[in-house]
């Protein structure tokens, strides 16, 4: 009996997972910040990624060695950091590393919402290359155990010193060092992009806030210019500040309109894109050096724009404008990535064609 073919080639069980997952985002909410519940519903859909991988890639699944070998050791690395993971119990009453990183993902006006959907993007990734990684032949590679106890070590400094994000950042080095230890050195080598991903959930703080300040301070000196070229000759700035002529109406540019969560958000999307598609490393390069000046493009052509509706619709027409269309920054940023990415790839399939020999 022929099973009926869903849509897009899915799976039922594909299809439960689906619904698994978009729960997880659900719960993710601002809504259920502080409950309990997002963390461990988010590890399922991370564990239930893995088993739709697994089933997808069956031929290879099989063709992989030491797979319980790795699952047990990544699930004690795993409870290690959920009830030794977070020593900063003022800020997150919870001893979980993972309680304390959806704390910060999920935070109001939150740099790092999107760092949510980076594991997904990284076993997507793992899909994309399992030609790539059993390409020859994987096994145990003692080594590997020098990058888990480099991640131990960071993880324990980041714990006796109260610094999570060191601790975040032993945890991803501990779980890369168990995939080397678990099927050597190729593999390591050709996952390390994947696993790369993971460095943009790393939350940042407020280590990046005297770049935040500057990027502030550009992006409205831009806007000034602009404007001082006929949308708003009597435009004021102060600092971060811009201003009408009668100094009734600001359009501060603030931490939020700084580029900063753009940036982040542009430069993993351009990261993954580069990547993935190019082979040259200056092009994988100019894709990734692009992200800060687009990000900056995009909120200067934003706050242009509000300006402009303001000086002819009115103060009220501004105000709006500033508040629901914040997406143009996204707009303008992706669009002149997608432009330069299409020159990219003109020029790399201009390149030379090797010829084979005729025998």
């Amino acid at each position: 009996m022929n099973t009926p073919s869903l849509p897009y080639g899915l799976r039922p069980l594909e299809i439960g997972y689906l619904i698994l997952l978009a729960a997880a985002f659900y719960f993710t909410g601002e809504q259920f910040r502080g409950s309990p519940v997002p963390v461990p519903l988010f590890g399922a859909a991370l564990v239930g990624g893995v088993a739709v991988l697994a089933g997808r890639c069956r031929a290879e699944w099989r063709a992989l060695p030491n797979k319980l070998f790795f699952f047990l050791l990544a699930a004690a690395w795993v409870v290690l950091f959920v009830f030794f993971g977070n020593a900063t119990l003022g800020y997150v009453h919870s001893p979980s590393l993972f309680m304390w990183l959806m704390d910060i993902y999920t935070a109001p006006n939150s740099d790092a919402q999107f760092s949510l959907f980076i594991p997904f993007v990284m076993l997507g990734l793992l899909w994309w290359k399992r030609g790539e990684l059993l390409a020859q032949p994987a096994g145990l590679w003692w080594p590997g155990l020098l990058l888990f106890l480099l991640g131990l070590f960071l993880h324990l400094v980041g714990y006796v010193v109260q610094q999570s994000q060191l601790s975040t950042l032993g945890f991803f080095t501990g779980l890369y060092g168990l995939t080397a230890l678990a099927w050597g050195r190729h593999w390591l080598k050709a996952s390390f992009f994947p696993f790369f991903l993971l460095a943009f959930c790393l939350p940042t703080g407020g280590l990046l806030d005297g770049f935040t300040f500057k990027l502030r301070l550009l992006v409205s000196w831009l806007v000034a210019g602009v404007a001082h070229l006929g949308l708003a000759p009597d435009l004021i700035r102060e600092g971060t500040q811009l201003m009408d002529g009668q100094r009734t109406f600001a359009y501060e540019v603030a931490a939020a309109c700084s580029g900063i969560r753009s940036i982040m958000a542009l430069l993993t999307v351009m990261t993954i894109y580069g990547f993935v598609v190019f082979q040259a490393p200056w092009r994988r390069a100019a894709m990734i050096l692009a992200a800060l000046p687009l990000a900056v493009l995009g909120n200067v052509v934003r706050i242009c724009f509000t300006i402009g509706v303001a000086e002819m619709l009115g103060q009220d027409a501004g105000k709006m404008v500033e508040t629901k269309f914040g997406f143009v920054t996204f707009v303008v940023a992706l669009g002149s990535a997608f432009l330069l990415a299409r020159w990219l790839e003109k020029g790399e399939a201009a390149g030379p064609i090797v010829k084979e020999p005729v025998t």
